[in-house]
């Protein structure tokens, strides 16, 4: 046979064949393998490694159904059955997870790592080998995680809101997390403590394409949230529940089914510190969740990503404000919609439903709403209505708005179909169909049909924008068509709901219908009762977006509520949400029943959604399914008219239960309308937390739990809610019940209807609550806004509006109001409104508005005010307004003596003004002021100063007080337009004052006067004989102010008792009200007391005060200047009789009594301060600011403008007493040039002198004038010490005594007394003696010290003495350039003189009343001159010791800074130790010799903000410790916040270890040198602080109450300052703190380090801070000169001028710079100086030059510029203008878009800076 030929047909089928075949067994392999990427099981046979685990701790692995041994060691797990099923049987082993590949960190707040999947089998298959992790911290409270595919895009949810914020946080990623390799887990803890807080080692991670689970321990019990269920109590039982999330259509009966909305968010309570967080996982897919009892979380989901959300809070609140901010925080609802609302299913017609709203309307009910449901509509079809049953409709809108009340109607999403009534076409349907607007078959093209309410559906594709589109449209026809008010999306079915099983075809059989593990979902198929899997949507398949179709409705409508509203606000309600919907919507809790169980469980409900950020929420009151009883439906419509959502609502089939269903004159008709009437009555207080839900994201309905968290008690409270802080509900919530067991937190609570205390707290209380009851209470501290109400809110809108103030344990009460027309959208955005803040202190009431951007066309009033709480009652009541006080008659003011109630009315307060109301009470306890401050008070040396004897029981408070007449009566006043005189007589019906030695002065002279608008003096002296009056110079104004219009306040005087009142004109604030008893005036005790306005007093020193605000509690306070190193009530160095006192209307104003007598001052709590002096006369200066700055600046004005310190003098310094020779002191200067520390002053304390002779040096110093010329040639400069005292004792000529004898320089004895030196013991030693330094101080100053002499600095003579003295010494011995004045209080070390025999009257020594000093019962003289040595002031006039001691100080310092710059011809600097009003003239000052402990670095910042308020800005204390042995850590700390100091010197005592930054290791030295070299790059923003001062009296080391006063937060702030206004610090102050809790004010903030916007303001954050760092902030706003540091300020000032420029929010700036030769005398007054600003805006920065007197020697030019907050656009193009018009390319060095800091160089340019210049950017685009 031949061979077969093939034909061509036959040939092109085999090759077909083959082709098949290889492409076949392709997909064979490749199936075998398995998907790129993804690894369905591992096939070596892997061992479970079982861990020994508590069961608590176990994480399942077989969570689907059909556990068996053998399935679960196939699964690479481990078997270990139980005698019980929730524990599970089947956990998973170690061999599980994934390991980290590989880690990176593009920057310290980002962190990269790749992970692989570990050997194990699979339990649902496709797990994904390759992960990507992704870690950032997104602020300072947001930490965010995503574990993604890393090779693959999932589907994320595109959420509308969330974003990445623009800033950045303050501390690096690693401070709150780590991960840990093999197997991957990761450990979120905080930054503070370290507390773990997300712990997911306890499970593994498991990744695959269908199955996603991640477990995590955390740190306690207290979870709340996850969501939507039916959650039986607010916290979650952890005993292996497991709860699903997947939006379903399902009933809310109680059990684990998931409902309506997606809520993968819980807030779990740390202890009972308050500290909280936060778990937020992005996630729409189906999913469950299982709490277990380790406590632990285990997440399984079935597709997307896990990304992961922790948000870190301080307290619950701050959890949820912070997931707010998230997600977006809540919309402010419509006035109207907080009234009551009526709805129901299937009201047959719109004639029944107008039967409804008569009903209601005939019994008076207050309800402003009425629905209908699905029954308008024709067959149930959206955008039509029934034109037989509901003909009327078009029209109903407005027969309700006859009435004031309005109309929502309801819209579901399916729509029909089928066409209308009569084969009419269904038009909305058709445009959808021809827009492709539906939901589509897996195919994408053919819409998915179900069936809903009527009949066969569509469903709306809201991801579409073809659907957004045409949703508006129609939504525009119908409301054309039907007007109403709000819409209701929707009764049902926007889940999405279907009543097919996924459509009306069924689904096909795939994994997204039939997923590998299907969560524990309500049926447990992923379409039941919805949508297919796999339809289509624009944002994908439906599997992935199913819990989003309600989320993207209410998007949609939003916008088609928009385009058919505009600008009104409207209402949206949705039963379907996702986080981030209350930014549009509310909610309600769904198709609830009438039974007791679902009353309950609403409160839980409305507690979670108040965390997911849907405050406008609320059940269907009375129950949807069911019929209600009368019982249930009245205790309902109790607790729902406290629902912010208050609607009765119910169901077709069931009877009515409408209130006046029920009959008018029904119980239930009177509870509802009681009831509701409340809440109209507090629909102002409602509105307000709504508006603070919308700024804030606090929460309205708010658990007790997040209020008085430390109260473990509050924890599982649930069947009670807040209305935000202040009103306590209590409802009844069982049947038959009318005594409910209440917990009372820890508060001061009021019943509302009665106004009485409840008698109880912290407790649980059984609270009576009848039939027609419900327990109401306000919490003391509140002040709630109120209006009268009507029936409903368009009429209580126009009613008279009212306040209830509810005191508590401090008398103390706030609230807040915001107002706007109810109805406009965005009124905040845009300034629309109106915005009051309440405060209740000290018997005021301040009505202060914030905001006035709204005027109500009612033109509303505050009629009626009640105080709650008033323990006694008023003598008077007066309101002020407008510069106006208005006392109230008798008829507008009632008082319930035993409810402690305050009641006015009438009172016509314009709603939109300010106002003070003030209530004078009858003296109460606190009300009393002391008779006997002196110890060992009874009742008979009480009632012989003619005082009352009464016991009190409160601590503190005098048994022995004045009567209310005692004092004087002024007669005859004499008023001028400057002023006023008078005389006041001593009330003699009382006894005399009572202290021998001391006589009364009957007669006394009063002289007021109006020295300027803003200052005025009142003083008070003996006309018949002349007494001691402080010899100090002021700058008091040549011409009074004399137009009443001008000044700032007025002055009214009582007759009897004498007081003075000085008012704010603006405020009507009594600032000083001295018309209170005990005023006495006696020849050596003088006392006044005046009520204050506030309990925020600042300043009197100078003495160690624990906190920069005075504790009124009763404390005293001595002045009188002493040898005494800081302590607790230690009078010490110096002497400010001057305090600052804050408002409660944010105003400041400033008392000084000059007065140099030994004094004290006594605070309590009326509030009131109590002087009491032992000399002189009374003379105080008021300042009335009114803001904190300028009352300093007034204050200045007067007592003269701090000196302006060399430039040098801002360097770092270093001191020790203590240096042996020379020799050490070149070592330290070697030493620290190596280090390369900044450094630019050396000392030489006492140890220079020979046997601490001034003066003389020592010959182990006889080499330092060489050292010292030749650090100063290198750019050093040398301070220094002198003591006053001078020896007497010398066997050789010593020329400094025998000059000063022979110049009389020295302070005697009176000449009656002897007229011999007054002698006394310091630090000169005897001659050719050796001190035996082991020998107790007393024996040594006995055996050692010679005699001195103190120079009476108040002499001419002893001024040229001192001045030749001191030329001498610099001439013939050493150079200095500055001078240190140390001892001069003046110190002794005997007391009074040697022998310790004090001449003449030893009531001087000891007066009748001794204040309390420090030693006082030694006397005066203790440690310091005898009381009667006598000093001549420059006019001759001789005065004793006694009255002039604390001026000593003062008087030393002017001397000896004017020969110092005679002597050096330069500025220089003067440092003193005693101090008293004016010294800051002359010199600076330290605070003295303090401790080596950690509580004087926060204590020092006290000292300084005080030493601003006295003028005195260059000032700072001992860095490291003066005494005792400094620690490292300590130290260092200190070095970093002395740093800061404005004088900045490291000095320590004799006998101490070393402790400059050279003494420790090269760390030290080290961070010690970065500190200082940010201090150097600030130096001339510094120099220009202190310019500013010099010559407007500015501070320098500045509060920030300061710059912000409005924040009452920041009145209690000591632990922060700021320099000037731009620059804040806070350092760390503890041992061991490597973070700080600061708090950041209302202002754009910059970190110094990162030159990043932090993102934070008004709150308190924790700012990690690292051993080697501290925290600088910039405020945004301003401009800081700055140049490049180097070892001294004589070579830094030659480098280029450098620029900071931080932005504000609008991308402007100012800031300014002073610049001199740095240590010429006089340069601003003789005009050698620069004064330049700059202003930036966006684009640009420019500077103007205001002066230029500079040398050329001291010109500048322009450097470095930096632009803080610049864009986020890049800039590659600058461009310089100088002052000549030439233009330059500037060098942009580099621009930082994720910092958006921009930098440019104009160094190479030669720019010079002292020129005006403009300098322009631009973007690159």
């Amino acid at each position: 046979m031949g061979r077969k030929k093939f034909s061509n047909l036959e040939v092109t089928l085999m090759v077909l064949f083959l082709l098949m075949s290889v492409v076949a067994i392709t997909l064979i392999v490749l199936f075998a393998v398995g998907e790129p990427g993804n690894d369905d099981d591992d096939s070596t046979e892997v061992v479970p490694q079982c861990p020994s685990i508590p069961l608590a701790e176990r994480v399942d692995c077989f969570p689907d159904a059909g556990a068996s041994k053998l399935k679960c060691q196939q699964r690479g797990c481990c078997w270990s059955p139980l005698d019980e099923r929730n524990v599970p049987w089947c956990f998973f082993s170690t061999n599980h997870g994934y390991s980290v590949e590989s880690v990176e960190q593009p920057s310290p707040y980002v962190m990269n790592a790749r992970l692989k999947r570990m050997a194990a089998p699979s339990l649902f298959g496709a797990d994904i080998v390759e992960l990507s992790f992704h870690a950032e911290m997104q602020s300072h409270n947001r930490l965010r995680f995503k574990i993604s595919d890393a090779h693959k895009q999932r589907f994320e949810v595109p959420h509308e809101h969330v974003n990445i914020p623009n800033t950045h946080p303050s501390s690096p990623i690693s401070n709150r997390l780590e991960i840990t390799h093999r197997p991957f887990s990761l450990l979120v803890h905080r930054e503070e403590n370290k507390k773990v807080l997300f712990d997911t080692s306890i499970g593994p991670l498991i990744f695959a394409d269908q199955y996603l689970q991640l477990s995590a321990r955390l740190p306690s019990h207290n979870i709340y949230g996850l969501g939507e269920h039916v959650h039986k109590n607010y916290r979650h039982d952890t005993n292996w529940r497991t709860w699903p999330i997947f939006t379903r259509d399902a009933f809310p009966n109680g059990v684990t089914h998931n409902l309506y909305g997606h809520y993968p968010f819980f807030l779990c309570l740390e202890d009972n510190s308050g500290k909280s967080f936060g778990v937020f996982l992005m996630n729409s897919n189906a999913m469950e969740v299982t709490l277990q009892p380790a406590p632990a979380v285990t997440y399984r989901t079935i597709g997307g990503v896990l990304d992961f959300y922790i948000l870190f809070g301080d307290t619950p609140e701050q959890v949820v404000q912070e997931f707010l901010l998230l997600i977006g925080r809540p919309v402010i609802p419509p006035y109207w919609s907080l009234g009551f609302q009526l709805s129901r299913w299937d009201y047959g017609s719109l004639d029944e439903v107008k039967k409804t709203v008569e009903r209601n309307r005939a019994v008076g009910l207050p309800y402003d709403i009425q629905y209908t449901d699905i029954d308008y509509m024709e067959d149930k079809k959206d955008f039509t209505y029934d034109k037989l049953k509901f003909r009327d409709l078009p029209q109903f809108a407005d027969y309700l708005h006859e009435k004031g009340q309005r109309y929502i109607l309801i819209l579901d999403p399916a729509i029909a179909t089928s066409k209308r009534i009569g084969n009419a076409l269904y038009e909305s349907y058709d445009r959808g169909t021809a827009k492709s607007a539906w939901v589509m078959e897996s195919d994408g093209r053919k819409p998915l049909l179900g069936e809903v309410w009527p009949g066969e559906t569509v469903f709306p594709d809201y991801t579409s924008q073809n659907c957004i589109d045409w949703w508006v449209d129609e939504y525009d026809r119908f409301y054309k068509e039907i007007k109403h008010d709000a819409l209701w999306i929707v009764r049902i079915m926007n889940e999405v709901a279907n009543f097919k099983k996924g459509s009306t075809k069924g689904c096909a059989d795939n994994n997204l219908n039939y997923p590998p593990y299907t969560p524990r979902i309500l049926d447990e198929v992923m379409y039941s009762k919805t949508l297919c899997m796999d339809a289509k949507q624009a944002w994908g398949n439906h599997y992935d977006v199913h819990s989003l179709y309600g989320y993207s409705m209410v998007l949609a409508t939003e916008k088609a509520l928009r385009h058919v509203f505009g600008g009104n606000r409207t209402l949206m309600l949705t039963r379907s949400s996702f986080p981030g919907v209350g930014k549009y919507s509310g909610h309600w809790l769904g198709d609830n029943a009438a039974n007791w169980n679902d009353i309950k469980w609403a409160i839980p409900g409305m507690l979670e959604f108040g965390l997911f950020g849907v405050p406008y929420i609320g059940a269907d009151i009375c129950g949807f399914f069911d019929d209600s009883s009368e019982e249930l439906c009245r205790r309902w419509m109790q607790v729902g008219a406290f629902y912010p959502f208050s609607r009765n609502h119910n169901a077709q089939g069931y009877k009515p239960q409408d209130p006046a269903v029920f009959g008018p004159n029904s119980k239930l008709v009177a509870s509802s309308k009681h009831y509701l009437k409340i809440r109209y009555t507090l629909l102002p207080y409602l509105y307000t937390l709504f508006y603070k839900a919308h700024t804030t994201g606090e929460t309205v309905v708010r658990p007790v739990m997040h209020e008085f968290y430390s109260d473990q008690n509050t924890w599982i409270v649930d069947r009670q809610f807040l209305w935000g802080k202040h009103l306590l509900i209590t409802p009844v919530l069982d049947p038959g019940v009318v005594r409910v067991t209440a917990y009372v937190p820890d508060a001061v609570w009021f019943d509302y209807e009665t106004m009485e205390r409840l008698k109880v707290r912290k407790q649980h209380f059984q609270m009576d609550l009848p039939a027609d009851k419900l327990g109401l209470h306000i919490r003391g501290g509140a002040i709630l806004p109120i209006q009268r109400p009507a029936v409903t809110t368009t009429y209580s809108r126009r009613n008279p509006m009212g306040l209830i103030v509810a005191l508590d344990d401090n008398n103390q009460a706030a609230g807040e109001l915001f107002w706007d027309d109810g109805d406009s959208r965005e009124t905040v955005e845009t300034g629309n409104y109106t915005h009051y803040k309440f405060s209740a202190t000290n018997e005021m009431l301040t009505m202060q508005v914030i905001h006035a951007g709204y005027k109500d066309p009612n033109n509303l009033e505050f009629e009626n005010i009640t105080v709650i709480g008033v323990p006694q009652p008023p003598i008077s009541v007066s309101v002020a307004h407008d510069n106006k006080t208005i006392p109230l008659p008798a008829t507008s003011i009632h008082y319930d003596i035993a409810k402690q109630v305050l009641s006015l009315h009438g009172l016509s307060l314009s709603l939109g003004e300010t106002y003070l109301v003030q209530w004078d009470q009858v003296m109460a306890e606190y009300q009393r002021f002391d008779c006997h401050p002196e110890e060992h008070a009874d009742e008979d040396k009480c009632r012989a100063r003619g005082c009352i004897w009464e016991i009190s029981n409160l601590e503190h408070v005098p048994w022995c007080f004045y009567p209310k007449d005692y004092g004087y009566t002024a007669n005859m006043i004499t008023d001028t337009d400057s002023g006023m005189t008078f005389d006041i007589i001593r009330n003699k019906k009382h006894k005399s004052s009572g202290r021998p030695g001391s006589p009364d002065i009957d007669t006394l002279r009063v002289e007021i006067r109006y020295h300027t608008a803003d200052m005025l003096q009142f003083k008070i002296w003996d006309p018949a004989t002349k007494r001691y009056e402080v010899p100090v110079p002021l700058s008091i104004p040549s011409t009074p102010e004399t137009d009443k219009n001008n000044r700032l306040y007025r002055v009214l005087i009582t007759k009897e008792p004498f007081g003075i009142q000085v008012i704010r004109k603006s405020t009507g604030t009594k600032i000083w009200d001295s018309s209170v008893p005990g005023f006495t005036f006696s020849d050596m005790f003088i006392q006044v007391s005046t009520r204050l306005p506030s309990e925020y007093v600042y300043g009197f020193g100078e003495t160690e005060h624990p906190t920069y605000k005075h504790d009124l509690n009763y404390h005293t306070w001595g002045m009188f200047s002493k040898d005494q190193p800081p302590g607790y009530k230690m009078n010490c160095y110096g002497v400010h009789p001057f305090h600052m006192s804050l408002e409660t209307t944010h105003h400041a104003h400033g008392v000084l009594l000059l007065n140099s007598n030994a004094m004290d001052v006594t605070f309590q709590p009326t509030p009131a301060i109590t002087y009491r002096t032992t000399g002189g006369i009374l003379d105080f200066y008021v300042f009335l600011g009114p803001t904190p700055e300028l009352v300093v600046q007034e204050y200045t004005a007067l007592i003269g403008r701090p000196v302006l310190p060399a430039y040098w003098s801002l360097g770092f310094q270093l001191c020790r007493y203590g240096y042996a020779n020379d020799q050490e002191i070149a070592d330290l200067y070697r030493d620290m040039r190596a280090a390369g520390i900044p450094y630019d002053v050396q000392y030489a304390d006492i140890d220079y002198m020979d046997r601490q002779l001034n003066f003389v040096l020592d010959p182990q110093f006889n080499g330092l004038p060489d050292l010292v010329n030749r650090m100063r040639g290198e750019g050093m400069r040398f301070i220094f010490i002198l003591d006053p005292a001078i020896s007497g004792n010398e066997t050789r000529p010593y020329p400094a005594f025998v000059r000063g004898v022979e110049d009389d320089v020295f302070i005697k004895w009176p000449k009656d007394l002897g007229n011999d030196i007054v002698w006394g013991k310091v630090w000169p030693d005897h001659p050719n003696i050796t001190v035996n330094e082991s020998m107790d101080w007393e024996s040594q100053v006995e055996h050692y010290r010679s005699y001195v002499a103190f120079p009476d600095f108040f002499r001419n003579s002893t001024a040229k003495w001192w001045h030749r003295e001191i030329e001498e010494f610099y001439h013939k011995t050493m150079k200095f350039d500055g001078l240190w004045i140390d001892m001069n209080e003046p110190a002794s070390f005997v007391h009074g003189t040697t022998g310790e025999e004090c001449l003449g009257s030893p009531l001087l020594e000891n007066p009748p009343y001794m204040p309390y000093l420090e030693s006082k019962q030694h006397g005066l003289n203790h440690k310091t001159l005898c009381m009667n040595s006598q000093q001549l002031l420059s006019d001759g006039t001789a005065v004793r010791h006694y009255d002039v001691h604390s001026l000593y100080g003062w008087s030393h310092t002017k001397p000896t800074y004017d020969a110092l710059l005679n002597v050096t011809g330069s500025r220089g600097v003067v440092v003193t130790r005693s101090t008293y009003p004016s010294s800051g003239k002359w010199a600076g000052h330290w605070l003295g010799d303090n401790n080596a402990s950690w509580d004087q670095l926060y204590k020092s910042i006290i000292g300084m903000m005080e030493f601003s308020l006295f003028g005195i800005p260059y000032t700072g204390a001992d860095i490291c410790g003066f005494f005792s042995t400094a620690q490292y850590e300590m130290c260092l700390r200190w070095m970093q916040l002395g740093a800061f100091y404005p004088y900045s010197r490291n000095h320590n005592g004799k006998g101490n270890p070393r402790q400059d930054p050279v003494a420790w290791d090269s760390a030290f030295a080290e961070a010690s040198r970065d500190v200082l070299n940010i201090r150097y790059t600030l130096l001339p923003y510094l120099y220009t602080l202190m310019f500013e001062a010099h010559t407007k009296g500015s501070t320098v080391i500045r509060p920030l109450l300061h710059e912000f006063l409005a924040d009452s937060t920041t009145w209690d702030i000591h632990k922060q300052f700021l320099w000037g206004p731009a620059i804040l610090f806070t350092p760390v102050l503890d041992a061991g703190a490597i973070q700080v809790k600061g708090y950041v004010p209302d202002a754009r903030w910059f970190d110094y380090h990162s030159a990043k916007d932090i993102g934070v303001r008004g709150q308190k954050i924790s700012m990690p801070t690292p051993l080697n760092q501290t925290n600088l902030h910039i405020r945004g706003g301003h401009i800081l000169p700055c140049q490049k540091p180097e070892n001294n300020t004589h070579h830094s000032r030659k480098n280029p001028l450098a620029l900071i420029v931080a932005l504000s929010d609008n991308g402007t700036a100012q800031g300014s710079l002073f610049w001199d030769d740095g240590e010429g005398i006089d340069t601003y007054e003789n005009g050698k100086y620069l004064l330049t600003s700059f202003t930036a805006a966006p684009g640009s920065l420019s500077s103007q030059v205001i002066h230029n007197g500079l040398a050329q020697a001291d010109w500048l030019t322009l450097g470095v510029v930096k632009v803080w907050g610049a864009g986020s656009v890049p800039i590659r193009e600058a461009t310089l203008t100088d002052w000549a018009g030439t233009q330059h390319s500037l060098n942009v060095i580099s621009f930082d878009q994720d910092t958006q800091e921009l930098i440019m160089d104009a160094t190479s340019k030669s720019v010079r800076g002292d020129q005006p210049f403009t300098i322009k950017w631009k973007t690159s685009i």
